[in-house]
């Protein structure tokens, strides 16, 4: 039912596309827009994750640069059954993470220097495992796919106001350019939205069933949300059709702008790993390697308030 939701999902941001041809051309103008939406998904297929993972300035990291944040994510990879991704850190001071490919065997998750050091070793590994249930449930192409689509909808439009007014093909004219000037790129977001609540609930169950304490990802969870609130994300808000793909919303919103939100309400998604947790079987034993304690500390474990430089975590 998920992928067949998620299909027809992706149909309609399609549709939004060609109806802004439409309204911009005519019935020629649908047809451009066809080829182009065409040639994008194809393009984005291909090439998505390398522009989103661009756009915000992630740099690869292997067991040489990042030994213990590589080896965590290939502890919970192997968790998970699912091939070793290849990963990133995102040199940005906001906590929050996401992971982006077009299959399981050339995904990439990626986190910020925020939230290395922010958040404790079972906190990273909860978020880490949230990233790689999306991996398996192959949300990643989708929701790259959807940040291409609603990102080329928005440019589409502003090209309506410039050339849909005179062009003497556009059905509705002037009046018709403005309303879809402003009314595209709202419904690319609400489908945006739609994609993204839908599958961050499943990714954090399954997150929490990779890593073995709910009670992780949701304390996770509480220090990201805090975090991306108090914290701006420069290439987040340059790249806003990218922020459904994060952990959390990396754009700083209040009041009515909740409600567009791409992400569900952070109480409820904590409300339900804390139930999850209640009935949770005993955690797994660690089996990855544990920080030294010349990086961490006397307990071993990495705490919010460490201020590691380029140590173990990259």
């Amino acid at each position: 039912m998920n992928v067949f939701r998620t299909g027809i999902l992706m149909a309609a941001m399609t549709a939004i596309f060609l109806g802004v041809g439409y309204m911009i051309g005519g019935t020629s103008g649908m047809g451009i827009a066809f080829v182009v939406a065409a040639a994008m998904n194809f393009f984005a297929y291909w090439n998505s994750d390398k522009m989103v993972l661009s756009m915000h300035h992630a740099r690869e990291v292997d067991e040489r640069s990042a030994p213990e944040f590589v080896a965590m994510v290939r502890n919970l990879a192997a968790s998970a059954g699912l091939p070793m991704p290849k990963v990133y850190i995102i040199d940005n001071p906001q906590p929050n993470a996401f992971a982006t490919g077009r299959n399981p065997e050339n995904a990439a998750v990626a986190a910020t220097t925020g939230l290395l050091e922010r958040l404790s070793r079972d906190e990273i590994e909860g978020v880490m495992a949230h990233e790689l249930a999306h991996v398996e449930h192959r949300d990643t192409l989708t929701m790259t796919l959807t940040a291409t689509l609603a990102g080329a909808i928005s440019m589409l439009a502003n090209f309506a106001f410039f050339f849909g007014g005179r062009d003497r093909n556009n059905p509705l004219g002037l009046v018709g350019t403005l309303l879809v000037m402003i009314l595209a790129p709202i419904a690319a977001m609400l489908v945006q939205m739609a994609i993204s609540r839908t599958r961050e609930y499943a990714a954090d169950k399954r997150g929490a069933e990779i890593c073995g304490r709910p009670m992780s990802l949701a304390n996770a969870l509480r220090k990201l949300h805090k975090g991306a609130e108090a914290i701006p994300n420069p290439d987040a808000e340059n790249a806003p059709a990218t922020a459904h793909l994060f952990i959390v919303n990396p754009l700083r919103a209040g009041g009515v702008d909740e409600l567009f939100s791409t992400h569900p309400r952070m109480d409820e998604r904590i409300r339900r790993l804390e139930a999850m947790a209640m009935g949770a079987p005993a955690a797994r034993p660690h089996h990855s390697q544990r920080p030294s304690r010349r990086a961490t500390g006397t307990s071993g474990i990495p705490e919010a308030d460490d201020k590691r430089q380029k140590g173990p975590w990259g």
